[in-house]
């Protein structure tokens, strides 16, 4: 069997359905869509949470409680194992991170986080806001220091 010879199964594939293609196709003229109004024209439709000029569920409810979303850090994450392509006894900081090209984002909103997945066989001095428990546990198992700043 060559891979030009490879071939759907019987009706795995059924015949794209032509719309409006006259009458002898059983979908002519209007196409589905029936006469006038609003969705039988084209671009025509209401968006998904319309109720038809009701007021909608969404605006009907009670706004309650308190969302952290507004107020939650925003840091810039980096895992464990990004770092390991640094030399040996290197400080690393936000701006070296920046060059090795491991981050390209313009704006640093609350600083770095270091995140613990992947390995580190180096010994580094990471100076950063935040590090998770495992990234702490990694930096100083290779003999390296996690700097909170």
């Amino acid at each position: 069997m060559k891979i030009n010879e490879i071939k759907p199964s019987e009706g795995a594939r059924p015949k794209a359905f032509r719309k409006g293609r006259g009458p002898g196709s059983g979908n002519g003229k209007t196409a589905g869509r029936g006469h006038k109004g609003q969705k039988a024209r084209s671009g025509g439709g209401v968006r998904p949470q319309f109720e038809g000029g009701q007021m909608p569920l969404y605006r009907r409810l009670p706004k309650r409680g308190f969302s952290n979303v507004r107020f939650a850090k925003q840091y810039l994450e980096v895992n464990v194992g990004d770092l390991d392509r640094f030399d040996d006894g290197s400080v690393i900081d936000l701006t070296s991170i920046k060059d090795a090209g491991i981050i390209s984002v313009p704006k640093v909103n609350d600083g770095l986080k270091v995140l613990g997945d992947g390995t580190l066989s180096k010994k580094l001095t990471v100076s950063a806001k935040a590090f998770t428990a495992s990234a702490k546990a990694k930096i100083e198992e290779a003999g390296g220091e996690a700097r909170e700043i």
